[in-house]
Protein backbone atom coordinates (compact mmCIF):
# COMPACT_ATOMS: atom_id res chain seq x y z
CA UNK A 1 0.00 0.00 0.00
CA UNK A 2 1.23 3.39 -0.94
CA UNK A 3 0.61 6.36 1.65
CA UNK A 4 1.48 9.96 1.65
CA UNK A 5 5.45 10.61 2.53
CA UNK A 6 6.15 10.05 5.82
CA UNK A 7 2.61 8.73 6.27
CA UNK A 8 2.58 6.69 9.97
CA UNK A 9 -0.07 3.95 9.85
CA UNK A 10 -3.09 5.49 12.13
CA UNK A 11 -6.10 3.49 13.20
CA UNK A 12 -8.15 3.77 10.51
CA UNK A 13 -11.02 4.41 12.48
CA UNK A 14 -9.89 8.03 13.17
CA UNK A 15 -10.27 9.93 10.25
CA UNK A 16 -9.56 13.18 12.14
CA UNK A 17 -5.71 11.45 13.29
CA UNK A 18 -4.92 10.55 9.82
CA UNK A 19 -5.38 14.08 8.65
CA UNK A 20 -3.42 15.47 11.65
CA UNK A 21 -0.76 12.18 11.39
CA UNK A 22 0.17 13.82 7.84
CA UNK A 23 0.63 17.19 8.33
CA UNK A 24 2.97 16.40 10.95
CA UNK A 25 4.90 13.66 9.57
CA UNK A 26 5.06 14.59 5.76
CA UNK A 27 8.12 17.29 6.41
CA UNK A 28 10.40 14.80 7.55
CA UNK A 29 10.49 13.06 4.43
CA UNK A 30 11.57 16.23 2.54
CA UNK A 31 14.87 16.69 4.46
CA UNK A 32 15.74 13.02 3.48
CA UNK A 33 18.74 13.00 0.65
CA UNK A 34 20.00 12.66 -1.64
CA UNK A 35 17.75 11.88 -4.64
CA UNK A 36 16.55 8.93 -5.41
CA UNK A 37 14.59 7.95 -8.48
CA UNK A 38 10.92 6.72 -8.57
CA UNK A 39 10.79 3.00 -9.68
CA UNK A 40 8.63 3.28 -13.67
CA UNK A 41 5.57 1.73 -13.81
CA UNK A 42 3.61 0.31 -16.62
CA UNK A 43 0.59 2.61 -17.77
CA UNK A 44 -2.82 0.31 -16.54
CA UNK A 45 -4.97 3.29 -17.81
CA UNK A 46 -6.94 5.19 -20.83
CA UNK A 47 -6.14 8.57 -20.91
CA UNK A 48 -2.84 10.38 -20.66
CA UNK A 49 -1.62 6.60 -22.49
CA UNK A 50 1.39 5.70 -22.15
CA UNK A 51 3.34 5.18 -25.91
CA UNK A 52 5.71 2.78 -26.92
CA UNK A 53 9.11 3.22 -25.53
CA UNK A 54 11.56 3.28 -28.57
CA UNK A 55 15.35 3.99 -28.95
CA UNK A 56 16.94 5.87 -26.01
CA UNK A 57 14.35 5.70 -23.42
CA UNK A 58 16.60 4.89 -20.81
CA UNK A 59 18.36 8.09 -20.78
CA UNK A 60 14.89 10.03 -21.09
CA UNK A 61 14.35 11.76 -17.39
CA UNK A 62 14.08 14.78 -16.11
CA UNK A 63 15.38 15.29 -12.54
CA UNK A 64 15.38 17.91 -9.10
CA UNK A 65 18.44 17.85 -7.98
CA UNK A 66 17.20 19.69 -3.72
CA UNK A 67 15.33 22.45 -5.90
CA UNK A 68 13.32 25.94 -3.74
CA UNK A 69 11.76 28.78 -5.64
CA UNK A 70 11.46 31.93 -3.62
CA UNK A 71 9.38 35.18 -3.79
CA UNK A 72 10.40 37.56 -1.86
CA UNK A 73 10.40 36.38 1.48
CA UNK A 74 7.78 33.46 0.57
CA UNK A 75 8.60 30.14 -0.20
CA UNK A 76 7.24 28.70 -3.34
CA UNK A 77 9.02 25.50 -3.67
CA UNK A 78 11.01 24.10 -0.93
CA UNK A 79 13.41 20.63 -1.11
CA UNK A 80 12.14 19.08 -4.38
CA UNK A 81 14.19 16.14 -4.71
CA UNK A 82 12.65 13.42 -7.60
CA UNK A 83 13.66 12.35 -11.40
CA UNK A 84 10.97 11.99 -13.76
CA UNK A 85 10.92 9.03 -16.10
CA UNK A 86 7.27 7.70 -16.69
CA UNK A 87 5.77 8.60 -19.89
CA UNK A 88 2.82 10.01 -18.25
CA UNK A 89 2.95 11.82 -15.56
CA UNK A 90 -0.29 14.20 -13.23
CA UNK A 91 0.62 16.64 -11.01
CA UNK A 92 -2.46 18.23 -8.92
CA UNK A 93 -2.55 20.19 -5.57
CA UNK A 94 -4.68 22.76 -4.28
CA UNK A 95 -4.37 26.37 -5.59
CA UNK A 96 -1.39 27.62 -4.48
CA UNK A 97 0.59 24.69 -3.92
CA UNK A 98 3.46 25.40 -6.27
CA UNK A 99 2.24 23.30 -9.64
CA UNK A 100 2.74 25.76 -12.19
CA UNK A 101 6.11 27.28 -10.65
CA UNK A 102 6.96 23.13 -10.89
CA UNK A 103 5.85 23.01 -14.30
CA UNK A 104 7.82 26.26 -15.32
CA UNK A 105 11.05 25.17 -14.10
CA UNK A 106 11.30 22.20 -16.31
CA UNK A 107 11.85 23.93 -19.92
CA UNK A 108 13.67 27.12 -17.93
CA UNK A 109 10.75 29.60 -18.21
CA UNK A 110 11.33 29.79 -13.75
CA UNK A 111 14.64 29.24 -12.63
CA UNK A 112 15.44 27.58 -8.95
CA UNK A 113 16.49 29.67 -6.21
CA UNK A 114 18.34 26.79 -5.16
CA UNK A 115 19.73 23.54 -6.15
CA UNK A 116 19.21 22.25 -10.24
CA UNK A 117 16.41 21.32 -12.56
CA UNK A 118 18.06 18.65 -15.44
CA UNK A 119 16.67 17.51 -18.74
CA UNK A 120 18.06 14.56 -20.20
CA UNK A 121 21.23 16.17 -18.81
CA UNK A 122 21.00 19.55 -19.89
CA UNK A 123 20.52 22.26 -16.73
CA UNK A 124 17.55 24.44 -17.91
CA UNK A 125 19.50 27.15 -16.77
CA UNK A 126 23.03 26.89 -18.14
CA UNK A 127 21.56 25.23 -21.29
CA UNK A 128 17.86 27.12 -22.04
CA UNK A 129 17.71 27.54 -25.28
CA UNK A 130 18.45 23.90 -25.85
CA UNK A 131 16.02 22.55 -23.26
CA UNK A 132 13.15 24.44 -24.65
CA UNK A 133 13.94 23.09 -27.83
CA UNK A 134 13.58 19.96 -26.05
CA UNK A 135 10.30 20.78 -23.82
CA UNK A 136 7.16 21.96 -25.33
CA UNK A 137 5.32 23.80 -23.00
CA UNK A 138 1.01 24.28 -23.10
CA UNK A 139 -0.72 27.21 -20.92
CA UNK A 140 -4.20 27.04 -19.32
CA UNK A 141 -4.80 30.18 -21.63
CA UNK A 142 -4.03 29.62 -25.08
CA UNK A 143 -4.21 33.42 -26.03
CA UNK A 144 -1.04 33.38 -24.28
CA UNK A 145 0.69 31.55 -27.02
CA UNK A 146 -1.53 32.61 -29.98
CA UNK A 147 1.10 35.93 -31.26
CA UNK A 148 0.54 36.27 -35.11
CA UNK A 149 -3.14 37.57 -36.59
CA UNK A 150 -3.66 34.68 -38.51
CA UNK A 151 -3.96 30.58 -37.69
CA UNK A 152 -0.83 29.40 -40.70
CA UNK A 153 1.31 32.55 -39.89
CA UNK A 154 0.81 31.82 -36.14
CA UNK A 155 2.22 28.60 -36.93
CA UNK A 156 5.50 29.78 -39.53
CA UNK A 157 6.13 32.32 -36.68
CA UNK A 158 6.90 28.99 -34.57
CA UNK A 159 9.07 27.60 -36.98
CA UNK A 160 11.42 30.58 -37.86
CA UNK A 161 13.91 29.34 -35.07
CA UNK A 162 14.59 26.23 -37.09
CA UNK A 163 15.62 28.02 -39.70
CA UNK A 164 13.83 25.53 -42.23
CA UNK A 165 13.80 25.78 -46.03
CA UNK A 166 10.85 26.94 -47.60
CA UNK A 167 9.80 23.15 -48.68
CA UNK A 168 10.64 21.77 -45.39
CA UNK A 169 8.59 24.55 -44.02
CA UNK A 170 5.53 24.19 -45.98
CA UNK A 171 5.92 20.43 -45.29
CA UNK A 172 5.76 20.43 -41.40
CA UNK A 173 2.59 22.89 -41.45
CA UNK A 174 1.11 20.51 -44.04
CA UNK A 175 1.42 18.13 -41.99
CA UNK A 176 0.53 19.81 -38.48
CA UNK A 177 -2.68 21.61 -39.77
CA UNK A 178 -3.89 17.94 -41.04
CA UNK A 179 -2.59 16.27 -37.19
CA UNK A 180 -4.62 18.55 -35.43
CA UNK A 181 -7.70 19.17 -38.01
CA UNK A 182 -6.84 22.81 -38.77
CA UNK A 183 -6.42 22.85 -42.29
CA UNK A 184 -10.06 24.63 -42.96
CA UNK A 185 -9.06 27.38 -40.30
CA UNK A 186 -5.38 28.53 -41.60
CA UNK A 187 -6.47 31.73 -43.19
CA UNK A 188 -8.90 32.30 -40.47
CA UNK A 189 -8.20 35.04 -37.79
CA UNK A 190 -6.32 32.91 -34.53
CA UNK A 191 -7.88 35.02 -32.21
CA UNK A 192 -11.75 34.16 -33.47
CA UNK A 193 -11.34 30.69 -32.90
CA UNK A 194 -13.44 29.04 -30.46
CA UNK A 195 -11.45 27.74 -27.38
CA UNK A 196 -11.17 24.39 -28.09
CA UNK A 197 -9.87 25.51 -31.20
CA UNK A 198 -7.50 27.59 -29.99
CA UNK A 199 -6.13 25.38 -27.27
CA UNK A 200 -5.69 23.06 -30.79
CA UNK A 201 -3.68 25.83 -32.73
CA UNK A 202 -1.40 26.26 -29.24
CA UNK A 203 -0.86 22.20 -29.31
CA UNK A 204 0.31 22.25 -33.00
CA UNK A 205 2.74 25.04 -32.10
CA UNK A 206 4.30 23.08 -29.48
CA UNK A 207 4.35 19.89 -31.20
CA UNK A 208 5.82 21.71 -34.60
CA UNK A 209 9.15 21.70 -33.22
CA UNK A 210 8.58 18.01 -32.22
CA UNK A 211 10.26 17.99 -28.39
CA UNK A 212 10.74 15.13 -26.65
CA UNK A 213 8.59 16.42 -23.87
CA UNK A 214 5.53 18.54 -23.21
CA UNK A 215 4.22 20.19 -19.90
CA UNK A 216 0.61 21.19 -19.52
CA UNK A 217 -0.45 23.52 -17.16
CA UNK A 218 -4.36 23.15 -16.89
CA UNK A 219 -4.50 22.67 -20.51
CA UNK A 220 -8.53 21.79 -19.90
CA UNK A 221 -9.34 23.98 -17.55
CA UNK A 222 -10.99 27.08 -19.80
CA UNK A 223 -12.74 24.27 -22.42
CA UNK A 224 -16.79 23.07 -22.21
CA UNK A 225 -17.03 19.33 -22.55
CA UNK A 226 -16.91 18.48 -26.22
CA UNK A 227 -13.56 20.71 -26.70
CA UNK A 228 -12.14 19.07 -23.12
CA UNK A 229 -12.61 15.51 -25.00
CA UNK A 230 -10.97 16.74 -28.33
CA UNK A 231 -8.03 18.45 -26.67
CA UNK A 232 -7.62 15.25 -24.19
CA UNK A 233 -7.43 12.92 -27.84
CA UNK A 234 -4.89 14.82 -29.10
CA UNK A 235 -2.72 14.81 -26.09
CA UNK A 236 -3.59 10.95 -26.03
CA UNK A 237 -2.04 10.52 -29.27
CA UNK A 238 1.54 11.63 -28.52
CA UNK A 239 4.32 9.87 -28.25
CA UNK A 240 6.59 12.24 -26.28
CA UNK A 241 6.46 12.32 -22.53
CA UNK A 242 3.52 14.12 -21.25
CA UNK A 243 3.74 16.31 -17.65
CA UNK A 244 0.30 17.32 -16.79
CA UNK A 245 -0.61 19.98 -13.84
CA UNK A 246 -4.34 19.55 -13.36
CA UNK A 247 -7.41 20.43 -11.02
CA UNK A 248 -9.07 17.36 -13.74
CA UNK A 249 -9.13 14.11 -11.05
CA UNK A 250 -10.26 12.40 -13.89
CA UNK A 251 -7.06 13.33 -15.97
CA UNK A 252 -5.06 12.75 -12.93
CA UNK A 253 -6.09 9.04 -12.74
CA UNK A 254 -4.93 8.10 -16.17
CA UNK A 255 -1.14 8.71 -15.78
CA UNK A 256 1.04 6.44 -14.39
CA UNK A 257 2.67 8.62 -11.64
CA UNK A 258 1.11 11.79 -9.66
CA UNK A 259 2.72 13.85 -7.47
CA UNK A 260 0.74 15.83 -5.08
CA UNK A 261 2.01 19.33 -3.71
CA UNK A 262 1.30 20.59 -0.88
CA UNK A 263 2.48 24.23 0.17
CA UNK A 264 5.47 23.95 -2.12
CA UNK A 265 6.73 20.40 -1.03
CA UNK A 266 5.87 17.25 -1.98
CA UNK A 267 3.09 16.05 -0.38
CA UNK A 268 2.69 12.51 -2.28
CA UNK A 269 4.85 10.79 -5.05
CA UNK A 270 3.39 7.62 -6.38
CA UNK A 271 0.56 5.79 -8.42
CA UNK A 272 -2.06 8.52 -9.80
CA UNK A 273 -5.43 6.60 -7.65
CA UNK A 274 -3.57 6.25 -4.26
CA UNK A 275 -1.92 9.85 -5.45
CA UNK A 276 -5.47 11.09 -5.30
CA UNK A 277 -6.69 9.15 -2.62
CA UNK A 278 -4.35 11.24 -0.45
CA UNK A 279 -5.26 14.58 -2.00
CA UNK A 280 -8.70 13.77 -1.48
CA UNK A 281 -8.28 13.32 2.09
CA UNK A 282 -6.12 16.78 2.72
CA UNK A 283 -9.09 18.46 1.58
CA UNK A 284 -11.01 16.85 4.18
Amino acid sequence: MHRPVGHPDPDPARPSARRNAFRLEFPRRLRQKPCTPYPVMAARHIGLRTAPRTGDEDVALIAFDTVSVTAGDRTVLADICLTLRERRIAVIGANGSGKSTFARLINGLRRPSAGSVTVDGLDTVKAAKEVRRHVGFLFQDPDNQIVMPLVEEDLRFSLKALKLGPAAENDHIERILDTYRLTHLRHQPSHALSGGEKQLLALANAMLREPRYLVLDEPTTLLDLKNRKRVIHAIDALEQTVICVTHDLEIAATAERALVLADGRIAFDGPAPDAIAAYREMAE
